[in-house]
């Protein structure tokens, strides 16, 4: 059986600035967390099919990718019983009522478009890791 490892997070954009400024932001809130970049939908399904590598505790997608689309990518990941179940959240620079609606319907956990300040990243990022990875039972 697969495991989660409960501080992955896999960050798939095709734009290394991009890729780059998330992990800044991440590392800004919790440089304690785990990072697995990929630049296509197609490196996310292939790595999410090797059985021998753990799942993560969260995925960021991109929409806008060249080859699969983020939304397909979503597709296939929701249409897969062994990975339905994992949070999901499209980070795009689209801001398209289409996208936003067809995520949701798709399953998406969560739809934020990337916004054009890096303290405004910041804020994003902190409210992630406090709905993602705030340990429940501490509380």
């Amino acid at each position: 059986m697969r495991t989660t490892s409960k501080n992955l997070i896999f960050i798939v954009d095709d734009d290394p600035d991009d890729r780059q400024i998330i992990l800044d932001a991440f590392l800004e809130k919790n440089p304690a967390l785990d990072y697995i970049f990929m630049d296509s939908a197609q490196e996310l399904l292939k790595n999410l099919d090797d059985e021998n590598a753990p799942l993560p505790a969260l995925i960021l997608l991109d929409l806008n990718m060249p080859g699969i689309l983020g939304l397909q990518a979503l597709k296939e990941i929701r249409g897969n019983k062994l990975f339905s179940q994992l949070p999901i959240i499209i980070l795009t620079t689209s801001t398209l009522n289409n996208d936003k609606k067809a995520s949701y319907e798709l399953g998406v956990s969560c739809f934020i478009t990337k916004p054009d300040l890096f303290s405004k990243l910041v804020e994003i990022i902190a409210a992630i890791l406090i709905l993602w990875f705030t340990d429940i039972e501490s509380k």
